[in-house]
């Protein structure tokens, strides 16, 4: 009887626990990176839902709480036909909500499709790359936006062709000659008065007029999209490395890749958005075949380096001596 009630009291509480962690897991999200390879413009949309209003190379989309999207890729150039493809968010090999990456590259016929590039964890501090676009999935993006300017001009031009007023008194007689050309009829008005009185000489020439032109300018300028929130700090410094989770995540990410290029390019995608220590390059670092490639990486990795003083025991991946003289050298630039 002990041991029922034992029992049924494990019961609830796993029910419990189950019932307090349930939102946890109900909130995880992934995101979505889809970039050209040659630098094909396009529009991404997600679920029928237009994610960039302006054509861009490279669109990074998080807050993804589904685990497939129906893609379509649209390009700026509307002579080349759109791309439809449905994008999981979660990485094949852990089950788990990643940042899935997929990018547009031409076949050896110059067809674009649409390719499977790799998939990292989802970043926590991301810090997206200056060419990118990046907007929370089912936020509003800003409109292009208008401006419109005005300006008055003021014009003085001369007359060419003036109008004259002759008034002479003679001996007791006024004769008074008024003419008035006009150049667009081709006519003019003459006028004469006598009167007698004293003598008397005025004469008048209208020579100049005054024109006023108003002149209206449109200026029409766009939000280009990037940084649809506000851009975010400046990196100064990694202060903390990926835990030990992310971290054995993204070295099998790594080194499933069958190509060293494949790998390298991942490796640099992890490292975008996340910050690494001395022993995780190093790590990573094992994971290439060719010298060249780890020295590369080594420089790549130096400034997503939680622990730069420690950086020379990188040096201990390479089989020769000028590799760690040419890193040594990069980092004192």
């Amino acid at each position: 009887m002990h041991f029922q009630k034992e029992s049924t009291m494990k019961r609830k509480f796993l029910l419990l626990l189950i019932a307090a962690i349930a939102p946890v897991f109900s909130f995880a999200q992934g995101c979505i990176t889809v970039f050209s390879e040659d630098g094909d413009k396009f529009f991404l949309v997600l679920n029928g839902i237009q994610q960039n209003n302006v054509a861009q190379t490279n669109v990074h989309v998080d807050g993804l709480p589904n685990e497939f999207y129906s893609a379509k890729i649209m390009f700026e150039d509307a002579g080349k036909p759109a791309i439809s493809k449905n994008i999981p968010t979660k990485d094949a090999g852990t089950n788990q909500f990643a940042d899935v990456t997929y990018k547009i590259k031409r076949t050896k016929d110059g067809e674009l499709k649409l390719r499977y590039f790799g998939a990292t964890p989802v970043p926590v501090n991301y810090n997206p790359p200056p060419d990118m676009f990046v907007v929370h999935y089912g936020q509003p993006i800003a409109p292009a936006v208008s401006s419109v300017s005005q300006t008055t001009q003021t014009t003085t031009v001369t007359n060419a062709n003036p109008a004259n007023a002759n008034l002479s008194v003679n001996g007791g007689g006024v004769n008074m000659n008024i003419n008035v050309s006009d150049p667009t009829n081709g006519g003019g008005v003459n006028m004469s008065v006598n009167l007698g009185d004293a003598n008397m000489n005025m004469n008048t020439n209208v020579t100049q007029s005054t024109v006023t032109r108003t002149t209206t300018t449109t200026t029409t300028s766009s939000n280009d999209g990037y940084n649809n929130t506000p851009p975010p700090p400046a990196r100064t410094g990694c202060s903390y490395p990926m835990d030990f989770s992310s971290f054995s995540s993204a070295k099998k990410t790594i080194s499933g890749s069958s190509f060293e290029d494949t790998k390298f390019s991942t490796a640099k995608s992890i490292l975008s958005a996340n910050c690494v220590s001395t022993d995780q390059v190093m790590e990573i670092c094992n994971l290439f075949s060719h010298e060249q490639t780890k020295l590369d990486f080594a420089k790549y990795a130096y400034s997503k380096t939680t622990d730069p003083a420690n950086y020379f025991k990188v040096g201990n991946v390479f089989t020769f001596d000028a590799s760690k003289t040419e890193l040594n050298e990069f980092i004192s630039k």
